[in-house]
């Protein structure tokens, strides 16, 4: 299998959004959980994104995981590799974008790297480096009070220099709106400068369009699935992409058995999506705190309900909380305690479900899809049709369990009643 472009994901929500974006402009993608077994038959595609779990990892293994994908996708013929991110530029003084940046430049043969986050259609944009969520600066949309990344500075040079050990530089956008070719003379002067990186701002999708025909000059790119748009944009019109029929046809054969939502997030639009789900289905509301002093006893309690009513259709468990809750229990069990154990208990509730017979699953939160899907050992996925803005409906490969339909939700995507819509889809 020979790809034209490479991605490695710092979630596994990230990674759908990203795979799901490429798919949608041309591309033959698939994603992967980690490096695959070289067992595993994967389908001939233009791109692979390597789903990983990294964003909130200590700094030093992140660059380790990031640098074995990126071997591992070069030598699969990627000639361009885009560390994607999430585009609300997750992360903490420390890392992990910065020191991942880094990292793959140097392995790349230096220069400075193009950086954005937007991403248009999904309220992301970035204006002379500050990046805003549907028309707030960062540091004042719901983001200022994300339970494990919270960000306090829009600022994205400043942050991003935070992280990093070289300077930081900006492509502002009349630089952008120049078109490439200004682009490039902005990226190279940086460069000149010994800037290691580069914000680049984009406000409207011609931005991405512009900002990934430079970057597909360079061999490493960092952003959100705003910039795959970009790329992938580019690639089809350079000639390099065979004309295909439906990529995601083969993704939305349909598959039995039982249905469920598990949800984790605490984002506001997933605590909205829980409670407009309450009016149509089942919804069992976890203790989180119970999580983390009676996990067994509550965990067994969820198994017991959903068994009650799993038959008669699809059920919601959610350990999903208010923010306000969320740093009540951070503050008394500790941050890191606190995310492990409500992951645990809703990745053994999922894998639980699974094998007594769910085969058409949602998530939502990041770390929850993440822990989720490792629990059940999934080791990659077709991209099937869009749900919502960036959250595609996913079909496993090679998977222990047999076929199943899943979907990875972000917490701050979709609209109120994702839940209903995503299983509907699903049937």
């Amino acid at each position: 299998m020979t790809i034209l472009l490479g991605s490695i994901a710092d979630d596994y929500t990230g990674a759908s959004d990203l795979a799901n974006t490429l798919t949608k402009n041309g591309l033959r993608t698939v994603q992967t959980v980690g490096i695959p077994d070289p067992s595993l038959p994967l389908p001939d595609v233009d791109a692979v994104v390597v789903s990983l779990k990294i964003r909130s990892v200590a700094a030093q293994e992140a660059v380790a995981a990031a640098g074995t994908a990126e071997r591992w996708l070069r030598g699969r013929g990627a000639m361009h590799v885009l560390y994607k991110i999430c585009s609300t530029f997750d992360s903490t003084d420390q890392g992990n974008i910065g020191p991942v940046t880094e990292a793959l430049a140097e392995a790349a043969g230096g220069g400075t790297v193009l950086v954005t986050p937007a991403f248009p259609e999904t309220g992301r944009t970035v204006y002379l480096g500050h990046l805003f969520v549907n028309g707030q600066p960062l540091d004042e949309s719901p983001l200022k009070d994300h339970p494990l990344n919270p960000m306090h500075d829009a600022n994205l040079v400043r942050v991003m220099a935070s992280q990093s050990r070289g300077a930081i530089g900006l492509i502002d956008l009349p630089a952008v709106a120049g078109g490439p070719d200004a682009v490039k003379a902005r990226l190279d002067a940086l460069r000149a400068e010994g800037a290691g990186a580069a914000i680049a701002d984009a406000v409207f999708e011609s931005d991405l369009e512009t900002l990934g025909e430079v970057a597909l000059r360079t061999p490493v790119s960092i952003g959100a699935s705003g910039l795959g748009l970009g790329l992938a944009r580019a690639l089809v019109r350079s000639g390099r992409v065979p004309s295909t029929v439906n990529t995601t046809a083969d993704a939305i054969r349909p598959v039995g058995g039982h249905a469920a939502v598990i949800a984790g997030s605490c984002s506001s639009a997933t605590l909205r999506q829980i409670a407009i789900a309450e009016q149509a289905m089942p919804v069992l509301r976890l203790d989180p705190e119970r999580l983390l002093t009676a996990a067994s006893d509550e965990i067994s309690a969820a198994l017991s309900w959903a068994g009650e009513r799993m038959e008669a259709g699809p059920i919601v468990i959610a350990a999903s909380t208010t923010p306000e809750a969320v740093s009540d229990l951070q503050s008394r069990y500790g941050r890191e305690i606190s995310g492990r154990a409500i992951e645990a208990a809703t990745s053994a509730i999922a894998a639980e479900l699974v094998a007594r017979g769910v085969r058409r699953l949602v998530v939502a939160g990041g770390e929850t899809s993440g822990a989720t899907v490792d629990m059940l050992g999934i080791p990659a996925f077709l991209i099937g049709p869009e749900i919502a803005p960036g959250v595609p409906m996913l079909r496993t490969i090679g998977n222990s369990q047999g076929e199943m339909l899943v979907t990875l939700k972000s917490g701050n995507f979709g609209g109120d009643d994702f839940f209903a819509t995503a299983l509907a889809m699903m049937r």
